[in-house]
């Protein structure tokens, strides 16, 4: 095996009372509980039959969540898990560094349009050692899907605004990015004007079906 087919894809999943906060009173606070596991489930599910992972891990303190991970193989850690997206993906980093990992993909757990192909297209872009891509979200903003390799080749720090800052930081790393916009990835439900977009796309999702059936 080359260093370049041993990726693991990192999840992040905020479960419990505190998830999806910023969907505000567009979603009720008990379904934005159970909307958050259903898009985690659909990232899941896609990452599961992704054939060029040798494994996922979930960032998650949340019971529920470990059930999730647990049902769909992947490794739970709980390490960093109340820190933030950046705290949970540095958390995974240097889980899966100290292992001598040759990559890890982070994907966030609020992206279920996220599709095989799409994430066929960011393995196949990972050709070398080290090596730096990314997906941004669909405002060009946020940073929703990275390669690193090694794990831990690029400090990665996410918010509103994290795109152009990893792009840079890769630089910093002597890394030249690889940018693939991606339409399902990008999609992340974070606030309002996300899950209406959301909402216009037809698809298959649990998380559209959670929603429908909740009169959403």
């Amino acid at each position: 095996m080359s260093a370049t087919d041993d990726i693991w894809a990192a999840v992040p999943v905020k479960g419990g009372a505190d998830a999806k906060q910023r969907l505000g009173d567009a979603v009720a606070p008990e379904l934005r509980r159970r909307l958050a596991l259903a898009m985690a489930e659909d990232v899941l599910a896609t990452l599961a039959a992704a054939p060029g992972l040798r494994g996922v891990v979930v960032v998650t303190a949340d019971p529920a969540a470990r059930e999730l991970a647990a049902r769909y193989g992947a490794r739970v850690l709980a390490d960093g898990a109340e820190a933030g997206q950046t705290g949970a993906v540095a958390a995974a980093a240097r889980v899966l560094g100290g292992e001598g990992r040759g990559a890890m993909l982070t994907i966030p757990g609020d992206v279920p349009l996220i599709t095989g192909e799409e994430v066929a297209r960011i393995i196949a872009a990972h050709d070398r050692v080290p090596d730096f891509v990314i997906a941004p979200a669909h405002d060009e903003r946020g940073s929703n899907a990275i390669l690193c390799a090694p794990p831990q080749a690029v400090p990665l720090t996410f918010g509103d605004d994290s795109f152009l800052p990893h792009l840079e930081a890769a630089r910093r790393a002597g890394l030249a990015p690889k940018i693939l916009r991606l339409p399902g990835i990008g999609l992340d439900i974070d606030h309002p004007r996300d899950l209406a977009a959301f909402l216009k796309i037809p698809s298959a999702t649990r998380a559209r079906a959670l929603l429908q059936a909740a009169g959403v």
